[in-house]
């Protein structure tokens, strides 16, 4: 069986395999290993080449790449989870399974269907696989980037844990944004702290906001967070650092249809933030943001 792996050798810390390692363990399942680096120019063109399925050994970035240029082709993806939150893994459930036994469970493996997301906006269209949101996750992304201690830590765990103080802190002073908002055209505008638009239990820093999102019935989780849940959301961090994982009632709506009024606000699509500050030409508010769900889109390979 032919397999194509896709590796990001800079995710995840000392802990987890090395390229070399990665493709042994695959050659020795029995496949035929097509390997290729994501830090190599170029690196999508092995996509295009014939394999029987795609192996993504990284974080949420990299699964996330890989995965919206496999939308609607029907390949499997084997996820190896080896990056900082592996919130895609912990959403399939397989984020604490060890490397080797995923990899000899693929042959006869589950092919779960997963939806994807489709969001137009100024920038145009684009497929998204985690979520997409404004208000305290979205400002807090270039604080995360930005901060060298967290940038130099080398341990996962800790590296997660520290991003939550991080998001913790931002919410003590983050204040709740006005947003106008239709869901299957009920209008669902407030003031919100949270504003998360959700194909993935998990978003950022591993925090669990959607426990009951169901993989591929055509609806998204729409996560909407007030001034008075602020207690109830630093709570809820708090205890992910002590072990307590599981989040209280945060009331989310599911829907298939979201439009969203731009006025200026940033915007994240998955990991990326919009407008990110580079282009040369911003583009003008107000404006008319769509989401919508791709329905069964992708396969994942799951024990």
């Amino acid at each position: 069986m032919r397999a194509t792996l896709i590796h990001n050798p800079g995710a995840g810390d000392a802990r987890h395999p090395t390229a070399g390692q990665i493709e042994a363990l695959v050659k020795e399942a029995g496949y035929k290993v097509r390997y290729q680096s994501t830090k190599e120019k170029g690196w999508t063109k092995a996509l295009k080449k014939g394999t029987d399925m795609v192996i993504v050994a990284g974080g949420d970035g990299t699964v996330s790449k890989v995965a919206r240029r496999l939308i609607g082709s029907g390949c499997p993806i084997g996820v190896l989870p080896v990056g900082t939150a592996n919130n895609i893994s912990r959403t399939l459930g397989i984020a604490d399974v060890p490397l080797h036994y995923l990899i000899r469970t693929w042959k006869n493996a589950r092919h779960l269907k997963f939806d994807a997301g489709v969001v137009t906006g100024p920038w145009g269209e684009r497929h998204f696989i985690e979520g997409v949101g404004t208000g305290l996750l979205a400002s807090s992304i270039n604080e995360l980037e930005d901060n060298k201690t967290l940038e130099n830590l080398k341990d996962t765990g800790i590296k997660v844990t520290y991003a939550q103080q991080i998001f913790r802190e931002q919410l003590d002073e983050c204040p709740a944004m006005k947003i106008q908002a239709e869901l299957d055209g009920e209008d669902i505008s407030g003031s919100y702290l949270v504003f998360e638009v959700l194909n993935m239990s998990y978003i950022g820093p591993n925090l669990f906001l959607a426990p009951d999102t169901v993989r591929n019935d055509g609806k998204f989780d729409v996560v909407l967070l007030a001034e008075k849940d602020r207690g109830k959301l630093q709570d809820h961090i708090k205890g992910w650092q002590e072990g307590k994982p599981w989040p209280p009632e945060f009331g989310a709506r599911r829907g298939s249809r979201l439009k969203l009024e731009w006025t200026g606000f940033p915007i994240h699509i998955d990991d990326k933030l919009w407008p990110n500050g580079e282009k040369k030409k911003k583009p003008r508010p107000p404006a008319t943001i769509d989401l919508k769900v791709e329905p069964r889109a992708l396969e994942f390979l799951v024990p």
